[in-house]
């Protein structure tokens, strides 16, 4: 019995050890996917800042702004692309919501964003927009790739409609995760206005027929944990000004929004809880069922080989008592006497 014992464990030992690489290199780059339905939010804090008052047109130091975002999946849209573009595809409706600390609008910019389930390398397809003007993104925005790498990224960034790198700066540990940290600077850039202005009667047709300008620059700095590709903490430090035209006294600037934009606690704390979960999912792909194959395989084959190598001994035949031991040296011979 113990040849046949050792083709079969033998036969596990090639499946197991050829089912390592494939479950890495095969299964997990077409499992691992973001859901079409998706929805989430966060809500950032700049405690404080300083907000322009269209009523004076003067900048005024105020105790908080907030800002909330929301993205939600289009399962719809992501079908019907799908279709068409021949891959899984995440469709997400995005709003930037920005309040006083009256809680009255400031600014909400609505975004479209397209991308590819697996990778999140941007999908072009009709619908794609930031605040009602169509794009056509070029790199990541929001989320980095499943097992993001020690290296910089083309981001996109939806207030100057323009893709420049973000940098990699380190690895670091937040809240008990080892996250790469990203950086991002803006320089001042001549931006659109919002379609939506916090004050009814203007807008900006009217604000741009006066001459004035819309400016903005930022540090934008990511904690992303690299296994799932998410990130876990967000910060920018963020300027607007107006410049110029009759609406401004005297053709000056004047700054219309600056503050150290944090994520609120909360929020960073369902983010690690939400990535740390997402995360053992990920490593059983990558890392634990690969290695767990490969060992198990090897195991399976020392087995094999060990009962094959016993199987092989030589034994007695059956029946047949074993030959006596030859006499040593002086003892089993004696002379008949007389």
């Amino acid at each position: 019995m113990r040849r046949p014992a050792s083709l079969v464990l033998l036969a596990l030992a090639v499946f197991f050890t050829a089912l390592s690489p494939l479950m890495r290199w095969y299964a997990f780059p077409r499992l691992a996917k973001i859901p079409p339905g998706q929805y989430q939010d966060m809500v950032l804090e700049a405690r404080p800042a300083t907000l322009l008052n269209y009523g004076t047109m003067k900048a005024e130091r105020v105790p908080q702004v907030t800002i909330v975002q929301t993205l939600k999946g289009d399962v719809a849209a992501s079908e019907r692309i799908e279709q068409s573009a021949g891959r899984d595809v995440v469709v997400w409706n995005a709003l930037s919501y920005v309040a006083g600390p009256d809680g009255k609008m400031v600014s909400a910019i609505p975004e479209r964003y397209l991308f590819d389930a697996h990778s999140q390398e941007p999908v072009h397809a009709t619908g794609e927009m930031v605040d009602g003007d169509p794009v056509r993104r070029e790199g990541i925005e929001y989320k980095w790739p499943f097992l993001t790498e020690k290296r910089d990224y083309a981001y996109f960034d939806a207030q100057t409609r323009t893709t420049a790198p973000i940098h990699y700066r380190g690895t670091r540990t937040f809240h008990g995760l080892e996250v790469y940290y990203f950086e991002q600077t803006v320089p001042w850039t001549k931006v659109a206005f919002p379609k939506k202005m916090p004050v009814k009667g203007i807008t900006p047709q009217s604000v741009e027929k006066m001459g004035t300008t819309r400016w903005y620059t930022t540090k934008r700095m990511f904690w992303v944990e690299p296994v799932t590709g998410a990130p876990v903490n967000g910060q920018e430090i963020h300027r607007e000004e107006l410049r110029g035209g009759q609406l401004l006294p005297g053709g000056g600037k004047v700054t219309a929004f600056a503050g150290h934009v944090k994520m609120r606690d909360d929020y960073v704390d369902s983010s690690v809880a939400l990535v740390t979960s997402q995360r053992t999912l990920v490593l059983l792909l990558t890392r634990y069922l690969p290695w767990g194959f490969l060992a198990l395989g090897a195991a399976l084959l020392a087995l094999s080989l060990h009962l094959e190598a016993r199987g092989r001994r030589p034994r007695s035949p059956a029946g047949k008592a074993p030959a006596p031991a030859p006499p040593s040296s002086g003892e089993g011979v004696v002379s008949a006497g007389p």
